[in-house]
């Protein structure tokens, strides 16, 4: 599945990814290839990706996720250095 990681700077995040973790509102959840569509708010945490062998991390402030077609967005407030 496709996805991109967007904060009102700049696009942090861009490419072809296995599973994507992400800290929801309600608690953690994964999003695998051919998920639902779906829309939620996200809180501040790690979103975890893994791109076949290797997994990767970031600190989002808060944020919106919003999953259609293979295709995943996140809107993030900020990312946390």
């Amino acid at each position: 599945m496709f996805l991109e990681i967007i904060t009102p700077d700049k696009k942090v995040f861009t490419g072809k990814v296995n599973v994507v973790q992400v800290p929801g509102s309600n608690g953690l959840f994964e999003i695998l290839e051919y998920h639902a569509p779906i829309i939620s708010t996200l809180e501040k945490g790690r979103v975890k990706i893994v791109e076949g062998n290797t997994e990767s991390f970031y600190q989002i402030q808060g944020g919106v996720i919003e999953v259609k077609d293979n295709h995943v967005i996140i809107l993030a407030e900020s990312i946390i250095q």
